[in-house]
């Protein structure tokens, strides 16, 4: 049985100071755990129901198991529905990206960006296309944020997350700066070479004037109906798509 101090501590995780100060965060559900032990990330504990034993992989010996039942699981969980399986997972050291993370490659960078759903849903589509790196703004909602995690469908596994300051950052470099924009060339007629940075804006104030003073090329997904804007998700997918169509 779990005590209550260990679901209180488990709980805890479900705040971002919590998860800074212990250094971990959660993981639920049997196949995105399964991502994460296949990945570079250190598992510290996997919860799981008596019956769903079976569904475990082979684990490595460091990984601590713990039984719970249906009750204590559904403490612990930040689901509704839990789904029988919960993981801490050490939060990574801190890394700053580097011209060989960037050259001769396309990165996305978040600015701003602040529904965890729509986080989780633009890691899963960088994943998707090939897209290893994410840079994202110091204002950007956190990664491990449960329900970014969440929306990740174990994608956070295989795409390298930065956080940096934007403005120095793109000052910094010589790789071409992509701006997703209303004002700016079509995307479908865009020269995107062979490397890039591809900045897509807040939901609702778009990118930051700062970030788009460095701007090399704006760019804009021609609008046919009426709607006022796109979900920055939704845009990612698109960016994603055209570039990875051109270059292959």
């Amino acid at each position: 049985m779990l005590s209550k101090s260990q679901i209180s501590f488990i709980k805890s995780l479900h705040q971002k100071k919590y998860r800074k100060e212990n250094g971990l965060f959660l993981v639920e559900g049997i196949k995105s755990i399964k991502e994460f032990i296949s990945s570079d990330y250190r598992i510290d504990t996997i919860y799981y129901i008596g019956e769903q034993y079976q569904h475990l992989p082979k684990l490595p010996a460091n990984i601590n198991l713990f039984e719970v039942n249906n009750a204590e699981l559904s403490k612990i969980s930040t689901l509704q529905t839990p789904q029988g399986f919960l993981a801490l997972v050490k939060i990574p050291e801190t890394k700053t990206a580097t011209q060989k993370d960037l050259k001769n490659k396309f990165t996305l960078i978040l600015d701003g960006i602040q529904d965890p759903g729509n986080m989780g849903t633009i890691i899963r589509t960088a994943d998707w296309f090939g897209f290893e790196n994410i840079i994202c703004s110091m204002d950007t909602v956190e990664a491990y944020n449960p329900k970014t995690v969440q929306a990740t469908m174990g994608s956070l596994a295989r795409v390298n997350l930065f956080y940096e300051d934007l403005p120095v950052l793109l000052a910094n470099n010589d790789i071409p700066v992509f701006g997703a924009l209303l004002e700016g060339n079509s995307i479908y007629k865009t020269n995107w070479g062979q490397e890039g940075l591809v900045v897509l804006g807040n939901e609702g104030k778009g990118i930051s004037a700062d970030v788009i003073k460095k701007i090399n090329y704006p760019v804009t997904i021609p609008r046919i109906g009426a709607a006022e804007s796109l979900n920055v998700a939704v845009s990612a997918a698109i960016f994603c798509t055209e570039i990875v169509r051109v270059k292959n």
